[in-house]
C-alpha cells in the first residue's frame, strides 16, 4: 500500500500491486542514456550510410552506391585494410608470446617482482601523443637517438630514413604497439596465473617435471581461456588501429603526412576519419566504411574465437 501512495502521489498508476515500479525507475536513466548516445547514432550512422551527405547540404538518398563504390572502387580502402592486417599480423603474436613469457618470468621471481610490474607497465598507462613522440623523435633521420647510435657504432654510413620507408614504418608502428600492450598482456597472464592453485605446480615438481614441460603441459593449457580473450579483443582493438601511425606522423619529425609513405601507415580507421572530417567530408561515405569494418570486425572475432579456443571437453 505504501508503494501504490508513493506512485499515485508521482503520477504513477499500477493496475497490479505486484509489480515493483521503482527497479524500473531507477534503472530508466541509464536506459534513457544509453539509446540516445548509443543505439541511436548507430542506428542513424547506418541511415547515414545509404545518403550522400557532406554535414551542411540536405541528405541526398543513395542506397548501396556508397558501399558499392567503396569496395569496387576506392584501392585506398584495401590499401588500409592491407595495412592494418599486416600490423596486426607483426603485433599480435608478438605481444602474446613476449607477454607469456614476461609473466612466468615474474610469477617465478623471489624478489623485485612490483617494481617489475611497475615497470612493464609504465608504456601501457602512457598517453598516446607522448608515445607518438618518443618514436617519432627516436626514429628521427637527422637526429633520431637509433640512427645516431648505428652511426657511432659504424654499421652505417649516413642516417637512414626510416618514417619514410612503407615497410619500416609498418615495423616502427608495430614495435609501438608491442611496446605499448606488453606490460597489459604480462598482467592478464601474471593474474591468470596466480589463479592457478598452486597444488598443482607442486605436484608437477615432485613428480619430476622440468620448468620448460611444466610450461608448455601445464601452465598454457590452463591459460587457454586468456589466450582467447587477448587474442579477440586484440583482433577486434587492432582493426580499429588508429593512434599509432596517425600520431607517428603527426609532424613530430618533419613526417606529416596522410597514411605516411606511399600510404603505407594508413589504417581503416584513419581512412575513415579523413573521408569523413578532413579530405573529403562525406559523412554517408565514412559511415559505410565504419558499417563495413564493423561486419569485418565481426567475421574475424568469431573466427579467431572458434581458432584459438579449441574444441570443448564432452563429458
Amino acid at each position: 500500500m505504501k508503494t501504490e501512495t508513493v506512485a499515485k502521489r508521482w503520477g504513477l498508476a499500477i493496475r497490479n500491486p505486484g509489480i515493483r515500479v521503482w527497479p524500473y525507475l531507477f534503472v530508466l536513466p541509464f536506459v534513457a542514456l544509453y539509446i540516445l548516445f548509443h543505439l541511436y547514432p548507430v542506428a542513424y550512422s547506418l541511415y547515414l550510410s545509404l545518403n550522400e551527405w557532406n554535414g551542411v547540404g540536405p541528405k541526398t538518398f543513395i542506397g548501396l552506391d556508397n558501399y558499392v563504390q567503396l569496395l569496387t572502387n576506392d584501392p585506398l580502402f584495401y590499401k588500409s585494410l592491407y595495412n592494418t592486417f599486416v600490423i596486426m599480423l607483426m603485433s599480435l603474436p608478438a605481444t602474446l608470446v613476449l607477454g607469456m613469457l614476461l609473466a612466468f618470468w615474474t610469477f617465478h621471481l623471489t624478489r623485485g617482482r612490483r617494481f617489475f610490474q611497475t615497470v612493464n607497465m609504465l608504456p601501457y598507462i602512457t598517453t598516446p601523443v607522448a608515445i607518438g613522440f618518443i618514436f617519432s623523435f627516436l626514429f628521427d633521420w637527422q637526429t633520431g637517438t637509433v640512427n645516431q647510435v648505428l652511426l657511432r657504432l659504424g654499421l652505417m654510413e649516413e642516417g637512414y630514413y626510416w618514417l619514410q620507408n612503407p615497410w619500416s614504418s609498418r615495423i616502427i608502428i608495430a614495435i609501438m604497439i608491442i611496446w605499448r600492450y606488453l606490460g597489459y598482456f604480462m598482467a592478464i597472464y601474471l593474474a591468470g596465473m596466480t589463479a592457478v592453485p598452486q597444488e598443482i605446480f607442486e605436484a608437477a615438481k615432485v613428480d619430476g617435471s622440468t620448468g620448460f614441460h611444466t610450461f608448455t603441459r601445464i601452465t598454457l593449457p590452463l591459460l587457454r581461456n586468456i589466450t582467447v580473450f587477448l587474442v579477440v579483443t586484440s583482433v577486434i582493438g587492432g582493426l580499429q588501429l588508429f593512434d599509432e601511425p596517425k600520431l607517428l606522423y603527426g609532424g613530430w619529425s618533419g613526417a606529416s603526412s596522410i597514411g605516411g609513405p606511399d600510404n603505407a601507415a594508413l589504417t581503416v580507421i584513419w581512412k575513415f576519419v579523413d573521408d569523413s572530417f578532413i579530405s573529403n567530408t562525406r559523412f554517408g561515405y565514412g559511415a559505410s566504411i565504419a558499417y563495413t569494418l564493423f561486419v569485418i570486425i565481426v567475421i574475424l572475432s568469431i573466427l579467431s574465437y572458434k581458432l584459438t579456443s579449441g574444441k570443448e571437453e564432452t563429458s
